[in-house]
């Protein structure tokens, strides 16, 4: 008997790892059904979309929370507690978010519901660095290909939970209870929380792998801290996330332009990301885990230079969705996996700084890229329909904005207007600016021009529907070509990842 069979003797293996990949699912539903709720947050609570914009980002605030302030101390704390407070933190957020109910209206309701996304992004966080430790401890032979297993159930809760709620809301009604409501999705949440608390609350955990190799914490602090390796690991994972999360803002919308429903193609990326996760096996036998990334970021490469390069044809794009789907799937998994196997006396503490510093490193790549898709998108508006539309705002929004003046302190007549003063005032305000840079120097500017349009779309004002329709369809095109753009500028990244694992 090896000495890991002796500290895991007694440990429920197959249970527990059962128990932490079904602990991922929250997290997945939280994130796809939250962004599926949010128009009818907007209305029935009357919110601004700022306010809609808090309660979205909240869940990964609390996210981030966890990994930077609970992570270091896994070690500490251990596995179960944390657990513990990651069940907790799921019942509270999503009761919490739920409580919100019987507050539609009120002023303080938006904070009922920011405090809940905030809940649940705690238990989604800790969940993260607990699985991550947990697997590597529960299988320190084969970490690389169970990571990949464990990640397999994100993306498959995305897929499941992104169809769940979209079909919620097709059906309706169902029985007398309106299933589409955001209450009726968000609760779903509590199934495989009950389900994952069921299987992991009761039972004995192994001990990290830095408790078990007898390691001081002070050591591992220092060990990460100055170790050259590791920051270059951290750095790499800075990359791979970047290529991942932030060309997946805008590949939706190269693909919708080509008549491909969102959803369609959200489900097809993040399917193909499950089942090569789920067989990784053969894969880190053949190519080992600097194999597959040198493999996945030529994918990587290959797939964004397609979308970048072919506009439509929905044969094609469906062939760069699958290229780039197999580059990603590999990366989170292993690049996690790497870092437990070649540098175990970082434990905890190298793995939270990471997939912290890769979140980092992946918002901001989407600011970046957000910055080069909206210098491009200027070029493709149509110049006589962006102005028209423009003109049409700051002609007809004032009356609107006096409407809603005369509405506050009325929720109830707030809600039959459907729209709220801040939202058309900064409609208004962006048109103007727009409408001046326009006169004065005979082009739109790359700033308030889309973001006009853009909160015009968002608003959803029923009364301006044939308006949003016409600005919906100037927007999409530009943003189409805003993105291919500013995937075709963040591509060679990949190539440079590949020369670099090829190194290694």
């Amino acid at each position: 008997m090896t000495q890991s069979d002796d500290i895991l003797s007694g440990i429920q293996r197959n249970r527990i790892f059962t128990g932490i990949c079904l602990a991922l699912l929250p997290t997945a539903f939280t994130f796809v059904l939250v962004s599926n709720i949010l128009q009818q947050l907007k209305t029935e609570f009357l919110l601004t979309n700022a306010q809609v914009g808090y309660i979205g980002g909240a869940a990964l605030w609390g996210m981030a929370l966890s990994l930077l302030l609970i992570g270091p101390t896994l070690e500490k704390i251990g596995f179960k507690t944390s657990v513990r407070g990651a069940f907790v933190a799921h019942l509270s957020g999503v009761t919490l978010f739920l409580a919100a109910y019987g507050f539609a209206g009120a002023s303080y309701a938006f904070w009922i519901l920011f405090l809940g996304a905030v809940g649940f992004g705690l238990g989604n966080g800790l969940i993260e660095v607990v699985g991550n430790n947990l697997t590597a401890a529960l299988f320190p032979d084969n970490m690389t290909t169970k990571l990949n297993h464990f990640h397999a159930f994100f993306p498959g809760g995305m897929v499941f939970g992104g169809v769940l709620g979209w079909a919620m809301v097709q059906v309706g009604t169902l029985g007398g209870i309106s299933i589409g409501h955001w209450s009726v999705q968000i609760a779903i949440v509590y199934i495989p929380v009950l389900i994952y608390g069921y299987l992991l609350l009761p039972v004995k955990f192994p001990p990290t792998l830095v408790s078990e190799a007898g390691i001081p914490i002070k050591e591992m602090f220092k060990y990460t801290f100055t170790h050259p390796l590791v920051w270059g690991l951290i750095i790499l994972k800075m990359i791979t996330l970047s290529l991942e999360l932030g060309p997946g803002r805008w590949i939706p919308e190269v693909l919708q332009a080509a008549g491909v429903h969102g959803i369609l193609v959200f489900a097809w990326i993040s399917g193909i990301m499950m089942l090569l996760r789920f067989f990784a096996g053969p894969f880190v036998e053949k190519l080992s885990p600097p194999g597959m990334l040198f493999a996945g970021s030529l994918l990587t490469g290959i797939g964004l230079l397609l979308f970048a390069f072919f506009e439509s044809g929905l044969l094609i794009l469906m062939i760069a969705a699958t290229v780039y789907a197999a580059g990603i799937a590999f990366h989170f998994p292993t690049m996690v996996g790497l870092m437990s196997e070649r540098f175990p006396r970082a434990g905890s503490l190298g793995i939270v700084l990471l997939m912290g510093m890769g979140f980092f490193g992946a918002g901001a790549s989407n600011a970046i890229m957000g910055g080069i898709a909206d210098q491009y998108l200027p070029d493709a508006l149509d110049e006589q329909k962006t102005v028209q539309i423009l003109q049409e705002i700051d002609q007809r929004f004032p009356e609107y904005i006096a409407i809603a003046e005369q509405a506050e302190g009325d929720p109830q007549q707030i809600q039959e207007l459907g729209y709220t003063r801040t939202d058309l005032q900064n409609i208004l305000s962006q048109a103007e600016q727009a409408l001046a840079y326009y006169e004065q120097n005979g082009e739109f500017d790359s700033d308030h021009t889309p973001e006009a349009l853009r909160a015009l779309l968002d608003a959803a004002i029923s009364q301006e529907s044939e308006l949003t329709d016409r600005a919906f369809a100037v927007l999409r095109p530009a943003d189409n070509y805003g993105g291919r753009m500013s995937i075709l500028y963040i591509s060679p990244a990949a190539f440079l990842l590949a020369l670099i694992f090829l190194g290694v």
